[in-house]
Order: C-alpha cells, then sequence, then structure tokens
C-alpha cells in the first residue's frame, strides 16, 4: 500500500527510528515467490509514478521530481486472507529470513536511484504515525516483475 503524505515517521518501544518530510509511505509485504526482479520493478515504479500535484493541481509530478522522501514499512499484515473464519491466514506472506533481504533491497534500490529512503525495523512492533496529503493511497501488486 503506498500513501502520500506531509510527514510520516515510525517509533519502536516510544522511540522513534525513522522519519521523513514530504513524500510517501510504502506499506510492504513480501508473499511467497517474490524476488528481487519484483523489488527491482517496483523501485522503478514508485520512483516514476506521477502521484504528486504540479502548478496547476495536477497529479503530474513524481517523487523524484518533487524531491520527496519515502518511508518504507514491512508489514507482513497486509497479506491477510480473511476468506474462511474470522481470524485472518497469513499463509501468503513469505517467512522473515526470505522477506527480511527484499525489503532491505527496496530500500536499497530506491536509494540509488537518488530518493532519500528510510525504513522501519523489520519485525518489530511498529507505530507508524502520518499525515496524509490529500486522498492519495494506491494498493500496488507486483508479480513476475510486473506492477500494477
Amino acid at each position: 500500500m503506498l500513501q502520500r503524505v506531509s510527514r510520516a515517521g515510525v517509533s519502536v518501544d516510544g522511540g522513534l527510528v525513522a522519519s521523513i518530510g514530504p513524500g510517501l509511505v510504502a506499506l510492504v509485504g513480501v508473499e511467497h515467490g517474490d524476488g528481487t526482479q519484483d523489488v527491482e520493478a517496483l523501485a522503478e515504479k514508485l520512483a516514476g509514478l506521477r502521484i504528486f500535484s504540479d502548478d496547476t493541481g495536477k497529479m503530474n509530478l513524481s517523487i523524484v521530481d518533487v524531491g520527496g522522501e519515502i518511508l518504507v514499512v514491512s508489514q507482513f499484515t497486509l497479506l491477510g486472507d480473511v476468506a474462511k473464519g474470522r481470524r485472518p491466514s497469513f499463509t501468503a506472506a513469505a517467512p522473515p529470513d526470505e522477506a527480511r533481504p527484499l525489503v532491505d533491497s527496496l530500500v536499497a534500490a530506491l536509494s540509488r536511484i537518488g530518493i532519500p529512503t528510510m525504513s522501519g525495523v523489520f519485525g518489530a512492533a511498529m507505530e507508524v504515525d502520518l499525515v496524509n496529503d490529500g486522498p492519495v493511497t494506491l494498493v500496488l501488486e507486483v508479480s513476475g516483475g510486473r506492477v500494477r
């Protein structure tokens, strides 16, 4: 899930571990079968999405164009399946030893593109504080190196 924000931060055990100014918060869930091809495709998509307003108010600028920042937060609960019963199943989520390197790779890929990128603490109980910048929230799915 991707959200355009005025500012955002992540705290663990009451202490701030990462914060950004204007930009994007990317809540990232890693599924079984996700790989480096998916990470690179997602980084390129995030860098190029024209979801920031230009001088006329039209969403026409990318995060690179506006000099924004990205906060990446690992979020396995995005993969919760509630089709059966009342308790979500998280069997689609990749195990931590597979997911952590991919989340780290996403942060590195965004940084290589030139976007200031911060991240939460993988596996920690994080508190995410954010201020929306308009009604811009997108759900992106990556499969086989394609983002939709």
